[in-house]
């Protein structure tokens, strides 16, 4: 109170009007991934596809970041948040690891490179004598070994070239040819060349491990560096599949990664996972590895299935389309949906923006296996293209069933949270309770007229409760302050049902 010590007119500004609570910001993705360049570990804010290229490069073949990015934008998406994970860069590197096997005069002969989708670790080339001018080879890696005799450097069945590229699941082998050289010359020189990879690579066999992606929240790496960003409400990694396609790590691998998003999404209560089925998988596949194989539950991750082909812009790509993660694509319209409607409505019946089309076509036979159990599925549907065609967390709580709830409660929780931060050291008296019921109260009536809450008046969609009976004396004299809320969420029309019947007018 102010005090007043000579005669006058005095005016005072008074604060009787609400403090309103604003609502935050619901699409926000957060990438982990393999990138060309730029910050390791750290969380870099991106906010459209050129800025990405600018830090992060472009597109690397056997790493599914860079679509996924594109993807997102394409489909909508606005700000987001990259880490990239692998070793520091030490100077340019080559796209792919190379060994080369020298002749016997010291001139390079064959040029051996790893398949696409072949880990390095372990690969190694073994050249031994033959008869007369031909040579051996040995292809070791992964467990696997290949065994090739006889091999000659001329026209034949028995032509180096032609041999090891038709059959061979671990090396492809280019000819480095030398003018002059005779026949024996050019049998190459015994010994074995590892296929080792290089310090700086920039392929999706980085040795990329289940604690890179975790990282630590002191060092604000990985997940635990994410924990710092308050706008976060998507996280998505998917180059956890490019490296288990490479061999780097196994399905438990994927498995404690995925584990440890799901994880970080709990913790932070504001933050949902997206995550992709592995590749390759029909629907009975996909339906095991969900209920048999990964047999998540919780109300903080959405998985969908399968995944999606595109166009492949990536430098030197063999195809002109590659199929890749879905959860790029989702993460793009997520963002869109809630720009559009408003994150109340499922993201879904959405079409895929740039998806060319599907590795498999999924039948309503198919997804009744899915749907129930939490597999969000993308299916085809003539004349209306590409679309998402499930809006379900992996919660086996009926209550946490639909996307949509999840999301509208992340919503309305991190926007309270935010917009009461007035109300801390307040004294905790009738005051203080009515101007909380009064800016909640308001707050909620507009997401009520919003569509996100059901019911026909404020009193059916949501109540705020803050008095002296959920604030005895007891609890004032440890400094709480409890507002019980309620809200009723729309849940989505998963089935629309038209019952039709004959109908026989009176006459």
């Amino acid at each position: 109170m102010a005090t007043y010590l000579t005669p006058g007119v005095y005016v005072e500004e008074v604060d009787r009007g609400t403090k309103p609570i604003e609502g935050v910001g619901t699409a926000v993705a957060a990438f982990l991934g393999i990138a060309e360049k730029g910050p390791i570990g750290k969380a870099t804010m991106i906010a459209n596809w050129t800025q990405f290229t600018n830090v992060f490069g472009g597109y690397i073949p056997g790493a599914y970041l860079a679509h996924a990015v594109f993807a997102y934008f394409n489909n909508g998406g606005g700000l987001c948040y990259i880490v990239r994970l692998g070793a520091e860069d030490t100077g340019a590197a080559p796209a792919q690891p190379v060994a080369e096997i020298k002749a016997k005069g010291g001139a390079a002969t064959i040029k051996a490179l790893p398949k696409p989708g072949v880990s390095t670790e372990g690969l190694s080339v073994e050249v031994t004598g033959g008869d007369d001018d031909s040579f051996n080879l040995t292809v070791k890696g992964g467990g696997a070994e290949e065994k090739y005799e006889g091999l000659v450097f001329g026209r034949g069945a028995k032509n180096a070239f032609d041999v090891v590229n038709k059959q061979s699941t671990l090396v492809q082998l280019e000819e480095v040819k030398v003018a002059g050289l005779s026949a024996a010359e050019r049998a190459p020189a015994p010994g074995t060349y590892p296929l080792a990879l290089p310090s700086a690579t920039t392929t999706a066999v980085v040795p990329v491990t289940p604690a890179d992606y975790e990282g630590d929240v002191t060092d604000r790496s990985g997940l635990g560096g994410l924990e710092a960003v308050n706008e976060i409400t998507m996280v998505l990694a998917p180059d956890v599949m490019a490296a288990h396609q490479a061999g780097v790590i196994d399905m438990d691998g994927v498995k404690a990664i995925q584990l440890a998003m799901i994880a970080h999404c709990e913790r932070m209560g504001d933050r949902v996972a997206i995550l992709d089925t592995p590749p390759n998988l029909n629907a009975q596949q996909a339906q095991d590895w969900r209920m048999n194989v990964a047999g998540y539950d919780s109300k903080y991750a959405a998985l969908y299935y399968p995944w999606v082909t595109v166009a492949d812009p990536t430098p030197g790509a063999a195809a002109t389309t590659i199929t890749v993660p879905p959860s790029g694509c989702l993460a793009g319209v997520w963002a869109r949906h809630d720009n559009e409607r408003g994150v109340h409505k499922a993201p879904a019946n959405e079409v895929l923006r740039g998806v060319i089309s599907l590795p498999i076509n999924l039948t309503n036979a198919e997804q009744s296996v899915l749907n129930p159990n939490g597999v969000n599925c993308l299916r085809v549907f003539a004349g209306r293209g590409i679309r998402v065609w499930g809006a379900r967390t992996l919660s086996s709580d009926p209550s946490w069933r639909y996307l949509n709830v999840r999301r509208l409660f992340n919503f309305v929780e991190k926007s309270i949270e935010q917009g009461t931060q007035w109300a801390v050291f307040e004294p905790n008296d009738d005051m203080l309770w009515g101007k909380i019921r009064r800016d909640v109260g308001a707050f909620l009536r507009v997401v009520w007229r919003s569509g996100a809450l059901f019911g026909a008046t404020p009193d059916q969609a949501f109540f705020v409760k803050c008095d002296a009976e959920n604030n005895p004396q007891e609890t004032r004299d440890l400094g709480q302050l409890y507002v019980d809320i309620g809200i009723a969420p729309v849940k989505p029309a998963e089935f629309v049902i038209f019952r039709i019947g004959q109908y026989a007018p009176e006459v």
